[in-house]
């Protein structure tokens, strides 16, 4: 299992902040994102996209969303 980072409650840009300093600090395998908005959904999506990450699902529950994003 990979790294789990907690973002609901949080305005952007921190969810993108935590999740980029997430990948910075473990370069691949997988990173689960929990973030409360659709903003926050849709710019942690393009900033792991844009480090050469991929999404490998996107979970929607009653609190929100579960990113789940890899790399080999």
């Amino acid at each position: 299992m990979g790294s789990m980072i907690d973002a609901r409650g949080l305005s952007c840009p921190q969810p993108v902040i935590l999740t980029m300093n997430e990948i910075k600090k473990i370069k691949k395998g997988e990173i689960i994102i929990l973030v409360d908005t659709d903003t926050s959904k849709e710019n942690v999506s393009r900033a792991a996209i844009s480090q050469g990450w991929t999404i490998k699902e996107i979970e929607t529950d009653e609190t929100g969303y579960k990113i789940i994003i890899v790399r080999e």
